[in-house]
């Protein structure tokens, strides 16, 4: 891309914290690279693309396809080695993007494997890593990359050299670039192992200041009129901040980084729990890049405290479902307490905007800013009793907490359902009822052999995992089948006239591994949410399953989708989506009663899934209905439902209902569901691997009694 068609990054209008992340890894690469987390259209792959023209030019080796540096070229290069001439050639930093649909030789290199056979010659043409070697590796959209080429990715970025192995042939080269990453987190999220691995993280949203945004519609379009006349118009910024950066890198060896200023990374890394001692290394490092942008020499407090905020925020999730964030009242009070320890350092520095305290200041009775009482709530005001200032739950009939085990028929039960009281309108609609505690369930797979996208949950036939035979290539080989290859030119030595001790080789007898792996499959979920399940108990724990069978399918790289059903008719709560927080969020918010229309659920799950299916084929769904079985509503509801579920029979959709249905006497309504769907059924209870675990234990135990009597 030629410096006029590129948006100029002097003329991005807002984004503060990703400009910063970004020219603090064009001081110090060492900082680890930048993930930007924000919602589609707000400049990101805008901003990483214009950060190339500021990183100064790169010299390398004439005629080296890795850039190795001719001051310091790499001895292990498959070009090289290189002799010492002299100062090399100049080219500007490069900024190579990764596509989401790339394949593994594409983004690490190939080798060439019949000439490696055949003649003994390590033929490797490089791969993006080679490419962005010394410059800048953007992956847009890095949250739907496939694990494998993450971990690839990841891996070389640690390491600083990508290595290929292919059956016994080796190949080495460097591999030091700028990672930067873009994803929207509505359509998935990183595992918190592979956040980690990124340096810096930047939240970023589209302004809501009116002017702001005319501003940024003003200047996209003057550049979309006469892209080369608008770049000329920002021309001389750019090289005022290209300087300043040059400057920075330049002033970086000389910035000291005090004792003080490393308790400080310390105490803020240990209050935060932060994992590992990366946190730590990664604030250091951008602490010190942060002053030597700024002109300084000595690493300050407010340095430490602006590290926090971009090195700390996505290292603190402890669950998929915690959203990245750092309390900042909770950063400066430690920042105050190490500053406290070391009497000779400066207080920290408080936000734009915001006085600094008094001393002594912790009571706050004064008033606050808008006049009223100060920050903290008087000890009558509720805040205190875990409810966060709401009142109580109350029933419409007696004004008086519900308690949490409320019978259905103050609950919103259907008629016939055990409990006292005066039972409320089937219509009647519950407030939501928080989840309980998640667990490790049981692993719920699709049978049979598929052939989707690479996961963790069904079998299925993938680039990675256990050889289990081998065929001829389609198009380029990929993975060798060495056994099967040498079996099949063996027999034709004689006639190639072989003379010595190597195989003679040709194309057609090469053959491409088969590998059996896993694959993520498309899990619906189809959640009653009717009055039968209203009962506070009984939901907090149903909702307390799909909240675990959620976390579950996030690790298991699933795309998921939420139909609740109940009153009249059933509702794609989310439509499928590699977002599994935004299913989470959803199941959280999920309101009960009404009656229980089984048979639009399943008919809206129907409906979902056909669509899906057209839209990728290759993924294969599991059904998963949470009910208690039963079905209201309507003319014959039991029968509809009936006829719903053999309709997904009859595609041989894999699904399992979860039994919900709880108390002494139970209908095994669920159980006839399952058997209509030729699926499986399994409680609550059952759900749990700790159940299943402690099944094959008594299984194995029972066995092992009986050969030893």
């Amino acid at each position: 891309m030629s410096t006029s068609s590129r948006y100029p990054f002097t003329a991005i209008v807002g984004q503060d914290d990703l400009r910063l992340a970004l020219l603090l890894n064009a001081v110090s690469p060492a900082v680890g690279g930048v993930l930007v987390r924000g919602e589609k259209g707000t400049a990101k792959s805008t901003a990483v693309r214009a950060l190339a023209a500021l990183l100064p030019p790169v010299r390398t080796v004439e005629g080296c396809r890795f850039s190795c540096d001719p001051a310091a070229p790499d001895p292990g290069c498959p070009d090289g080695p290189h002799p010492a001439v002299g100062p090399g050639g100049e080219r500007a930093a490069r900024m190579v993007e990764l596509p989401v649909g790339a394949s593994e030789d594409r983004l690490v290199g190939a080798l060439d494997i019949e000439r490696a056979l055949a003649e003994g010659v390590k033929a490797f043409e490089p791969g993006l890593l080679a490419d962005a070697h010394r410059g800048i590796l953007y992956v847009d959209e890095v949250n739907l990359l496939h694990d494998h080429l993450i971990d690839l990715l990841l891996d070389a970025a640690a390491m600083g050299a990508s290595y290929v192995e292919r059956e016994g042939v080796s190949v080495r080269h460097a591999a030091r670039f700028l990672l930067v990453g873009t994803m929207n987190p509505e359509e998935g999220e990183l595992r918190p192992q592979l956040l980690d691995r990124f340096g810096l993280t930047v939240e970023v949203a589209a302004s809501r200041e009116p002017d702001q945004r005319v501003e940024v519609v003003r200047r996209r379009l003057a550049f979309e009129d006469d892209p080369a006349a608008f770049a000329g118009r920002w021309s001389g910024e750019e090289a005022g901040l290209r300087e300043r950066v040059a400057a920075a890198r330049a002033l970086l060896p000389r910035v000291r980084l005090g004792d003080g200023a490393l308790r400080r990374i310390a105490a803020v890394c240990a209050a935060f729990e932060v994992d590992g001692m990366r946190g730590d290394l990664v604030m250091a490092r951008t602490a010190t890049a942060l002053a030597a942008w700024a002109g300084r020499t000595e690493v300050a407090v407010e340095d430490v405290r602006q590290a926090a905020l971009l090195a700390l925020p996505h290292r603190r999730r402890r669950n998929p479902f915690d959203a990245p964030g750092l309390d900042e009242e909770k950063l400066d009070e430690v920042l105050r307490d190490a500053a406290a320890d070391d009497p000779e350092d400066e207080p920290p520095t408080p936000p734009e905007g915001q006085a600094p305290e008094e001393p002594g200041g912790g009571d706050d009775d004064g008033p606050g800013p808008d006049g009223g009482g100060g920050g903290r709530p008087d000890p009558g005001d509720g805040a205190g009793d875990g409810s966060g200032g709401l009142p109580p739950q109350r029933t419409e009939d007696s004004g008086a907490p519900a308690p949490e085990d409320a019978p259905e028929a103050l609950t919103g039960a259907e008629p016939g359902e055990s409990g006292g009281g005066t039972p409320r309108p089937a219509s009647a609609e519950q407030r939501a009822v928080a989840a309980g505690e998640p667990f490790r369930t049981k692993v719920l797979s699709v049978p049979g052999l598929g052939a989707g996208a690479a996961g963790r949950r069904s079998r299925a036939r993938t680039e990675h995992g256990r050889t289990t035979g081998a065929t001829r290539p389609e198009g380029a080989l990929t993975k060798l089948h060495l056994t099967a290859t040498v079996r099949a030119a063996a027999p034709h030595q004689r006639a190639r006239g072989r003379s010595g001790r190597g195989l003679v080789v040709r194309r057609d007898d090469l053959r491409q591994a088969t590998r059996e792996g896993r694959e993520g499959n498309l899990v619906l979920f189809v959640v009653d949410a009717s009055g039968s399940m209203a009962a506070r108990r009984r939901m907090g724990a149903v909702k307390g399953a799909v909240l675990s069978l959620l976390l579950d399918a996030y690790q298991r790289r699933d795309k998921v989708g939420l139909v609740t059903f109940r009153g009249r008719e059933a509702e794609v709560a989310l439509p499928p989506t590699s977002s599994v927080d935004a299913a989470a969020a959803r199941l959280q918010a999920l309101a009960t009663g009404g009656r229980t229309p089984l048979a639009a659920g399943l008919l809206k799950a129907h409906d979902v899934l056909r669509i899906e299916r057209l839209r990728d084929a290759t993924r294969r769904p599991l059904l998963v209905v949470v009910t208690d079985g039963r079905a209201t509503g309507g003319p014959e509801p039991v029968a509809l439902a009936g006829r719903a579920a053999r309709l997904h029979a009859a595609e041989a959709t894999a699904s399992v209902v979860v039994d919900c249905e709880t108390g002494p006497v139970r209908l095994g309504l669920a159980g006839e569901l399952a058997r209509e769907l030729r699926g499986t059924a399994v409680t609550l209870d059952e759900l749990r691997a700790e159940a299943l675990t402690g099944l094959v234990k008594d299984v194995t135990d029972h066995h092992r009694a009986r050969r030893a009597a």
